[in-house]
């Protein structure tokens, strides 16, 4: 079969669309200009709503497995721990997975394309994209390996997942708006001689001097550190760990025994101004780079991938209309932004060594944030923004009203007890009808007839409490986001719905 799409770039986000596309069964060809996966990573952190993306596909138990989950975060000023926060406690019974997972990119990369092998899928290394063209019907693309001729094909679709200094981005000539923070940052991944005892914990240092990030990786004897490097050894041409390694281990207490890993570097903040053009579309950092904080940009990256992976299956199948792929840029651009605007603020407030922000952590971090994180709303909600399941695409012209509590556009709210979790349909990746409650007749007979699936839940009072009307209709889409919710269950609603896109559901003949 010939290749429909083309994905350059084989980090997370370029494998995961990979991946996708592949469960969607849609042909494709995946470049990387590097030799193979990385032997280091800065990303780490792996949050709920990509978990529930994972367990759509299959691979949240062999991610989770490979992975360390991070429940709780110490917050210090240095001479002891002012707040500690429970992530699973905070993020109980709103997600399956109350966690951050701490998984090393590398290892991460390397789960996806072992994957891809058991598909017959192989990544296609020391490729790049060397030229690309949109005719209006196709994108033709000069490929170029080294020692082989340059190669020309035509493919569907373009889909840039190749980072930061995206070829793809600039061929499209984007503005990529932003600034960069003028300190410096370091990273590293040490060796110690103590094993650590609380694995599950990450610890967060801040005082007037700085702050640092630290917690385990790969096993108890590595740890991961993040920080600022001081502003004396800024003019220095190189920095090695042992240049700041006095500065570490006198603020955090953890000596190296041996260094695996260490790098500095600038930290970005900038979106670019679109993310499609024609048959061509940017994902992941190609699209926005973000502050560490949070962990969010490998994240939102792979929420790229997976909102775009349905759409381009369901045109290139002929399930929907190619309207629907101009609503990946309205909703993805519209929370990448959002996101560079808050996590800006957020890590220049740590990050700030002069007023306010030293004021700002000498009253914050000992007084308000512990008060804070007593509260049950706080808690949960500070889950939700951290754990990315808040997103929502309300503005996107696939979602249309509202049932109860839930509107269309956000993320269908997970309900579990002993006998129900509605977050099972979801593994068919296809369009589905659920009603909590009880189905009408006339609704299952339409579904049936257009080869929708269509799950009853049997309505509890609980239901309520989480944002779902009674016998309300909510129509979900592949990525588990709700498309249409209906106080009733109006046929013709859903019926107008499918038509306006010209749907289908994928498993239909």
């Amino acid at each position: 079969m010939k290749p429909q799409i083309l994905i350059v770039g084989a980090g997370p986000t370029g494998l995961d669309l990979a991946y996708s596309l592949a469960r969607f069964g849609v042909s494709f060809r995946i470049i990387e200009k590097k030799s193979g996966t990385g032997t280091a990573s800065r990303a780490l952190a792996v949050h709920a709503r990509i978990l529930e993306h994972y367990q759509q596909l299959g691979l949240s138990d062999r991610i989770v497995k490979k992975g360390q989950p991070i429940l709780s975060l110490d917050l210090s000023d240095g001479k002891e721990v002012k707040a500690n926060l429970k992530f699973h406690d905070f993020g109980k019974g709103l997600s399956p997975f109350p966690l951050i997972l701490s998984l090393p990119q590398d290892e991460h990369e390397d789960i996806l394309v072992d994957e891809l092998k058991q598909l017959g899928i192989d990544v296609e290394w020391d490729t790049e994209l060397s030229s690309f063209k949109d005719t209006g019907e196709t994108v033709h693309a000069v490929l170029k390996k080294e020692g082989q001729p340059e190669e020309s094909a035509d493919f569907a679709y373009l889909c840039g997942c190749d980072g930061a200094s995206s070829t793809v981005r600039k061929g499209l000539d984007f503005e990529f708006p932003g600034g960069t923070y003028d300190q410096l940052f370091f990273v590293a991944d040490v060796e110690t001689k103590k094993a650590e005892v609380e694995m599950e914990k990450m610890d967060m240092y801040m005082d007037n001097d700085g702050f640092m990030l630290y917690m385990s990786v790969r096993n108890e004897f590595t740890k991961r550190i993040l920080g600022v490097v001081p502003e004396r050894f800024n003019n220095q041409t190189e920095i090695e760990y042992s240049d700041i390694s006095e500065y570490i281990e006198k603020k955090i207490e953890v000596t190296a025994s041996r260094v695996n890993w260490f790098s500095t570097y600038r930290v970005h903040n900038r979106v670019s101004d679109h993310f499609v053009k024609g048959r061509t579309f940017i994902l992941g950092d190609a699209g926005h780079l973000h502050s560490p904080a949070g962990g969010q940009g490998m994240n939102t990256g792979i929420g790229d991938a997976f909102n775009l992976s349905w759409k381009l299956a369901a045109v290139l199948k002929g399930k929907a209309s190619s309207t629907i792929l101009e609503t990946y840029e309205t909703e993805r651009i519209a929370f990448a932004r959002t996101l560079v605007a808050t996590t800006d603020k957020a890590f220049q407030t740590i990050i700030n060594q002069k007023l306010p922000g030293t004021a700002l952590r000498k009253f914050f971090i000992p007084y308000v944030l512990p008060s804070l994180f007593t509260v049950s709303i706080t808690k949960r909600n500070a889950f939700k923004i951290l754990s990315q399941i808040h997103i929502n695409y309300k503005k996107s012209r696939l979602s249309k009203g509202k049932a109860g509590k839930v509107f269309a556009g956000m993320r269908l709210p997970w309900i579990k007890t002993t006998d129900v979790d509605n977050f099972r349909a979801l593994r068919s990746l296809d369009w589905q009808i659920h009603i909590y409650g009880q189905a009408s007749k006339e609704l299952k007979d339409f579904a049936a007839a257009q080869s929708l699936e269509i799950y009853e839940f049997a309505w509890q009072p609980f239901m309520k409490k989480t944002g779902f009307k009674q016998d309300a209709l909510y129509f979900v889409r592949p990525d588990g986001h709700v498309a249409l919710a209906n106080n009733t269950q109006d046929v013709n609603v859903l019926k107008n719905y499918l038509t306006e896109f010209e749907l289908v559901a994928f498993h239909a003949n």
